[in-house]
């Protein structure tokens, strides 16, 4: 198998200068989950396909989610068994075929507070695998089983039983989603996408009432350009209003953006085998292990505020905390949080027009692709799990009017990554012996790279220096940091620490201590100087100033306040 194409200032130059010089089929703009599944999809269709992103891949919602694969237990109860039939067919796929080395089952206890959820809870999740087992792809995950008091014990601890009528134990799987992000997006430009980050979006070129391209900026070397195509597939997710702005006229999607926040917390805090899952008055808390630390979220609330930067309050978290220890025998507090993320969330609203009722109370998330004017799909609201249907839908409403198109083919199309990871895996005792890394470390690798891993270690091998643990975050190597930059499109700081490795969420100082190291390695690469370098530390240590002092904050409007006083580095 050949070596996939990487993503890299080289690689973005080139993608900027095709773009402008030949014209398109297809041009996606966002570089979030669905922008980058609708790229992969429209290239391996034989179109010819740009995907611009004003910030980095994965830099808004697709990177600050719950980082589960999974059907959406709570749709059972509203009877949407539609979507979450879907959902887990997309799971399956994923684990099984398309991303085995990026997504792995995960075990969950849906504790019983009362008798009478055991036959309720149990038909429910009995009929949960019922769906993934009917599917069109394999299950991949073990069957429920229930659980009682003295095995809940057992299992999980540290989470109260004396209330408790025991748990039933279930399967989802995870995902770290920004590397999900990038790993589509260097797929789709292994098929022959271009690719370019940090380039916004300004405006569109229009003949007669047809789009046929857009205006851009090229941030980095601040350059105007254009990109004409036959069609532009807009991605945008929460900022899909501010799209819908550029072309005027009336909307046609409604999207309102929701604040889901989620706290890390060191794994021996919460002594269980098992994560958890439990209701709340205002959303579902999910208690997620993740490695070495558990994930711990989310909330649901209204957000208008800075769309780039959503802020998690004190409130935010006292809400989290307060419900998490409800379950615990010993509770946690502020000074047992690692780290905290919030992102916001794409609800679809009914649009209300003039002379008509509007509901939106019950806001969808399922998603839905408008033609808002000739040349232009919109795609908004869905889930992650259902990214590549998404990506699909959008394409096939592209395509209508260009010809015979081949129909999609991605559920065939494994991920870069995914060849090779297998065999790789069961040598990863030689590869350590080859190597000189411990087995710990081959295994941390093979679970973010796959069967690229020989990338990764080609690196080690020819500066054994890149061999060392990250300053600042031993469970990352230097490697990983120049991979980054080289293979997987970061240009900046933030993007390696935030995005490519999870170092801003995993240590208690947010990456503080990795920050320098980290950018003097990355300055090798980009060839930076010293000012350039200092500015990037300094960047980003401002920013982790600005989401603790957000963090402290009693309203989401105090919270914004204080967030947007570190800007994005330009």
């Amino acid at each position: 198998m050949t070596t996939p194409i990487a993503l890299n200032p080289d690689s973005r130059a080139a993608a900027l200068s095709h773009m402008q010089t030949h014209g398109l089929d297809v041009l996606v703009v966002g570089g979030g989950i669905v922008g980058v599944g609708a790229a992969l999809d429209a290239v391996t269709r034989g179109l010819s396909v740009g995907l611009l992103e004003q910030r980095d891949l994965a830099s808004g919602t697709s990177s600050r989610s719950s980082k589960l694969v999974h059907g959406g237990l709570r749709y059972l109860e509203m009877l949407d068994f539609a979507l979450v039939k879907e959902a887990l067919e997309e799971r399956g796929l994923l684990l099984t075929r398309l991303a085995p080395h990026l997504v792995r089952p995960v075990p969950f206890l849906y504790p019983l507070h009362h008798a009478w959820e055991r036959p309720y809870v149990g038909a429910g999740v009995a009929l949960y695998d019922a769906m993934a087992m009917t599917g069109k792809y394999d299950m991949g995950v073990p069957k429920h089983k229930h659980l009682f008091r003295k095995q809940l014990a057992r299992i999980a601890p540290d989470i109260r039983t004396d209330d408790l009528h025991g748990a039933i134990r279930y399967y989802d799987c995870q995902v770290d989603d920004a590397r999900l992000v990038m790993t589509i997006a260097r797929t789709a430009a292994d098929n022959g996408a271009h690719v370019a980050t940090r380039t916004k979006v300004t405006g569109f070129l229009r003949e007669g009432d047809r789009v046929v391209g857009v205006t851009a900026r090229d941030l980095e070397n601040e350059v105007d350009l254009e990109v004409r195509a036959r069609v532009v597939i807009n991605a945008a997710g929460v900022w899909t209003d501010q799209v819908q702005e550029l072309i005027g006229g009336e909307a046609q999607l409604d999207v309102a953006a929701s604040k889901g926040i989620h706290i890390v917390v060191p794994r021996d805090r919460i002594r269980s085998e098992a994560g958890f899952i439990t209701k709340t008055e205002k959303s579902v808390l999910f208690v997620i292990p993740w490695g070495a630390f558990w994930i711990i979220g989310t909330t649901d609330t209204p957000w208008d505020l800075d769309l780039a930067h959503p802020a998690a309050s004190r409130a935010d978290l006292d809400y989290l905390l307060g419900h998490l220890n409800t379950l615990l025998r010993d509770p946690l507090d502020h000074d047992d949080v690692v780290g905290v993320y919030a992102g916001l969330r794409p609800l679809l609203k009914p649009v209300v027009r003039k002379g008509e009722q509007g509901e939106t109370t019950k806001l969808s998330r399922e998603h839905t692709v408008a033609n808002p004017v000739p040349g232009l799909v919109l795609v908004a609201g869905g889930k992650l799990t259902t990214y590549r249907v998404m990506a699909k839908d959008a394409v096939d409403h592209a395509t209508r009017d260009l010809g015979a198109v081949p129909a999609s083919i991605t559920e065939r199309v494994p991920l870069v990554g995914a060849w090779g990871h297998e065999s790789r895996t069961n040598q990863r005792v030689a590869l350590s012996r080859s190597s000189g890394l411990r087995i710990g470390l081959v295994d941390h690798l093979l679970g973010r790279y796959g069967g690229l891993v020989d990338e990764v270690l080609s690196l080690v091998a020819e500066r054994p220096e890149l061999g060392r643990p990250l300053e600042g975050a031993p469970f990352y190597l230097a490697a990983e940091v120049v991979y980054a930059v080289t293979h997987e499109g970061a240009r900046h700081l933030d993007d390696v620490l935030t995005r490519r490795t999870r170092i801003s969420i995993e240590t208690f100082d947010r990456g503080i201590a990795s920050a320098r190291p980290a950018a003097v390695l990355m300055a090798t690469e980009l060839g930076w100087d010293e000012a350039r370098l200092d500015d990037e530390v300094d960047h980003y240590l401002r920013r982790v100033e600005a989401e603790r002092q957000s963090q402290l904050m009693l309203t989401d409007h105090e919270a914004d306040e204080a967030r947007v006083k570190a800007p994005d580095i330009v």
